[in-house]
């Protein structure tokens, strides 16, 4: 069942003509429809998750796939309210994912797995590795079980550090993100780095965790929006240690450090006992207080991505 306050996510590579005159028309339609939340247009495609009440996400759906060029374009659904996006953003980049390896996407589909393909493979073949292409903070809110989590803050780091994985490019790679988009270009960006046996999962997470809830999954999904993570079961226990103490937490923040503003685990508790623990560990060592720190007063926040 759809719920009340829908969350749309969404994303298709195809050939967009002209990003500005479809961009000033996706924000005339978003705009129209009264809903809140980010897309990102190029010419490479479109990226994007909105809320809104649910006749209005319909409607916008409605309207992108009357678009020929979105017709069978997949949509991701979850529960949101009116605090989930506190505005709209539709916006042209030269990528709708950044990664800046320049490396163009094969027109193939032959490395996607399907949710069902992808739990078979884990449960089948012990011996393939999994990795988690997402930022570091999303890995350590929730990832699949021995998975490896890139250390990475923003995905454009991705080919830089893609050479540190070098020891498993013979063997079977397995590389999941939130919804799919980042694995289009990360796969390609494996494939350019001589790993041979690289596949992703199709539809991401969300799609997984529709049909096999937390099945070889741990922990919680992040999200690029207020309600930064999200779970299947109302009763898990969240595996996000909080930065300073190690205890169990989902709770994110930003460092009080404008220049640095890493987002990071901290427990309510940690932060009662101890007001300085907003500062992030590395600028809590390099000597910096609450009183030295340059912060203006931002939510928690997280460069978007899928």
């Amino acid at each position: 069942m759809t719920p009340e306050f829908p969350v749309i996510l969404f994303y298709k590579y195809v050939p967009i003509a002209d990003p500005t005159a479809f961009t000033n028309a996706q924000r005339e339609l978003c705009g129209a429809l009264g809903l809140k939340g980010r897309v990102l247009i190029a010419a490479e495609g479109i990226n994007g998750t909105l809320a809104g009440p649910r006749a209005a996400v319909e409607q916008y759906v409605a309207a992108l796939r009357a678009d020929e060029r979105f017709a069978e374009i997949e949509m991701k659904v979850s529960a949101g309210d009116a605090q989930t996006f506190p505005k709209l953003m539709v916006k042209v980049r030269p990528e709708i994912v950044t990664l800046g390896a320049g490396i163009p996407l094969t027109a193939d589909q032959d490395n996607h797995l399907t949710p069902a393909e992808w739990k078979r493979t884990l449960e089948e073949e012990p011996d393939v590795v999994v990795v988690d292409v997402r930022n570091r903070y999303e890995s350590e809110a929730g990832k699949f079980a021995n998975a490896i989590a890139c250390e990475i803050e923003n995905f454009r780091e991705l080919p830089g550090y893609v050479d540190q994985l070098a020891e498993h490019k013979e063997r079977k790679v397995l590389m999941y993100c939130t919804g799919g988009i980042r694995c289009e270009k990360a796969s390609a960006l494996f494939r350019s780095k001589g790993f041979k046996n690289v596949f992703q999962l199709h539809g991401g997470i969300v799609t997984y965790q529709e049909q096999f809830g937390n099945e070889h999954w741990l922990g919680e999904c992040f999200v690029f929006d207020q309600r930064m993570t999200v779970r299947v079961d109302a009763a898990l226990v969240p595996i996000g240690r909080c930065a300073h103490t190690g205890r169990s937490t989902n709770r994110f923040v930003n460092c009080l450090h404008d220049p640095c503003h890493v987002l990071f685990l901290l427990a309510e508790e940690t932060e009662r006992e101890n007001s300085e623990t907003r500062l992030c560990p590395q600028c809590l060592a390099a000597g910096l207080t609450s009183a030295t720190a340059d912060y203006k007063g931002s939510p928690a926040r997280a460069t978007a991505g899928a």
